[in-house]
């Protein structure tokens, strides 16, 4: 079978097509013919060993997000059945409860081989039923961005209808965190710099948007938005370069999901204005099949659509599609269909 996989080097130069043995399933496994995947920062950062030991070895096929068709069954498997549409867990060892150190080696797309082969062995544990009204490109964004935009908002956040919630840009996480407040009758404030991206950002249902490159103190704005009480929870993606707005942003007894860096990694923050506000700073990792399945079911009962950009990348392009990510020019999730 045919697989993309990085090879003798950690660099976008050694991304390469490869051929593998067409792996079959053992007792409790299940094989998936893959039909679409989706990328994550993580992913571009992991071909350059981003992840220090626990990027794994290589070769590794990279990608942590994709869907795919059951087609064997092991034995012992009831789970699933064969021709169930279902997503593989972007951690396979991340079943129930909190998160575990141990859990770190469960993560597919490194250490574990990721998405990007024609065919998945996996333990049937491992996967989950994508909701019936996305299509395959679709149901691909689900297990780490749209999860950790579920876990940030809901499980996190605990959010309500009537909050205000404040997310950062338009990546997968950003408008997956979007649309998960609206579900929960949320209202939504959202920066971008970008005239055309914030009139799709209101299209899609933000109730205020905020042009970062124009309001500097974008945090101090949005808290006047909500007739200075803040926002009850802000999505952070930004890191080093957004922490302290969103400090600014966020009410009393409110909540900051951390949950990336894409500004920087070292951060100051007005501790103060932190307990003083009694604020509550939780950093994201996913989450678990459990709520996997409750995201599913939520979705499904709302037809929540995943935004996806209108470029769509081919099996052989993954190189390209992962270098696009830094330009900012994409709009939704970055796919790729088999």
């Amino acid at each position: 079978m045919r697989v993309v996989e990085i090879g003798e080097d950690w660099d976008f130069d050694h991304i390469r097509l490869a051929e593998r043995p067409e792996p079959e399933p053992g007792p409790g496994e299940v094989k998936l013919k893959m039909a679409a995947a989706a990328i994550n920062y993580r992913d571009y950062l992991m071909v350059r060993r981003g992840y220090g030991r626990m990027s794994g070895s290589l070769p590794l096929v990279p990608l942590s997000d994709g869907v795919g068709r059951v087609v064997r069954l092991g034995e012992g498997v009831s789970r699933v059945q064969v021709g169930d549409r279902v997503c593989p867990l972007f951690n396979q060892m991340w079943l129930h409860g909190p998160f575990r150190d141990e859990l770190w080696g469960g993560l597919l797309g490194g250490p574990l081989d990721g998405v990007m082969q024609e065919y998945m062995v996996l333990p049937a544990a491992g996967v989950a039923p994508a909701p019936a009204h996305m299509t395959d490109l679709e149901a691909a964004t689900l297990p780490c961005a749209a999860l950790t935009a579920w876990s940030a908002v809901v499980n996190a956040g605990r959010v309500k209808a009537g909050d205000w919630v404040l997310v950062q840009g338009t990546g997968g996480v950003s408008l997956f965190a979007l649309q998960i407040a609206k579900m929960h009758g949320a209202r939504v404030v959202a920066t971008s710099s970008s005239e055309a991206k914030l009139e799709r950002l209101r299209a899609l249902g933000a109730d205020h948007v905020l042009n970062y490159g124009e309001v500097e103190d974008w945090g101090r704005a949005a808290h006047q938005v909500t007739a200075g009480r803040g926002v009850d929870i802000v999505v952070e993606v930004g890191g080093a370069a957004t922490i302290a707005q969103s400090v600014r942003a966020v009410r009393a007894s409110g909540t900051i999901s951390l949950i990336g860096n894409v500004g920087g990694s070292k951060a100051e923050i007005n501790l103060p204005l932190v307990f003083m506000k009694s604020a509550r700073m939780i950093g994201i990792s996913t989450g678990n099949r459990d709520s996997f399945e409750a995201m599913a079911r939520g979705m499904s009962a709302t037809s929540l659509r995943p935004v996806i950009d209108d470029r769509v990348h081919g099996f052989e392009d993954v190189r390209a599609a992962l270098q696009s990510l830094p330009q900012g020019r994409h709009f939704g999730k970055v796919c790729l269909q088999f």
